[in-house]
């Protein structure tokens, strides 16, 4: 992947009209947004916020460069130079933030923190499986509560026993979380500090679309 695509990937929250986190989406879709002028960028400066429409964000690029660059990620192109912003908010989108959590892997595997939960080992996610702690062929349910990350050779070692049956412990109960695990790990970086003033306990169950 070139640095480019890297940076267009980075992740973007995404407010309602009414200020609400909605989503969370890629830089390459928020800037389409921008572009289309249906949302505009919203900058978080010392507990109070500062809104600007695309043609400001691109004209304000030689002052951040200048005076922050190191909080921000750059788009860098022959004529151009633009961070990429952390927060925008949609013009014309009134709805309210879905609090359901899906049961998916890409969350199963942020709630376990991508450790295997029986060797503790933490591990890429291609090289994670998901394991029903009381296996399908005994009745065991896809659920939350049933579902744990698991390395393969952990995961091939246990093969359709329960951890009793198998001799293997399990580090941490599964179970299912209260905040969408995926938000709650990017909270905890820096860069997406800017998010916590709108992400408040009613709306860290944001969905992530890409």
């Amino acid at each position: 992947m070139t640095a480019l695509a890297m940076v267009l990937d980075e992740k973007v929250l995404v407010l309602n009209r009414l200020y609400m986190a909605v989503r969370v989406v890629s830089a390459r879709r928020a800037f389409v947004m921008l572009c289309k002028q249906a949302a505009e960028v919203i900058a978080v400066d010392n507990g109070s916020y500062l809104n600007y429409d695309f043609e400001t964000w691109i004209e304000i690029a030689q002052l951040q460069k200048e005076f922050e660059p190191a909080a921000h990620s750059w788009i860098r192109t022959p004529h151009i130079e633009i961070a990429v912003p952390k927060i925008i908010r949609l013009f014309g989108y009134d709805r309210f933030p879905d609090k359901h959590i899906k049961l998916n892997r890409r969350n199963l595997y942020a709630r376990d923190s991508n450790r295997c939960q029986y060797c503790g080992g933490h591990f890429p996610s291609k090289e994670l499986t998901l394991d029903h702690v009381i296996p399908r062929i005994q009745g065991g349910e896809h659920t939350w509560g049933n579902l744990v990350c698991a390395c393969v050779s952990c995961n091939a070692r246990k093969g359709g026993r329960t951890p009793r049956q198998a001799n293997m412990k399990l580090r941490r109960r599964p179970f299912k979380p209260k905040r969408n695990p995926v938000i709650t790990l990017r909270l905890g970086r820096q860069k997406y500090s800017s998010w916590k003033a709108f992400l408040d306990e009613a709306y860290w169950t944001v969905e992530l679309k890409d």
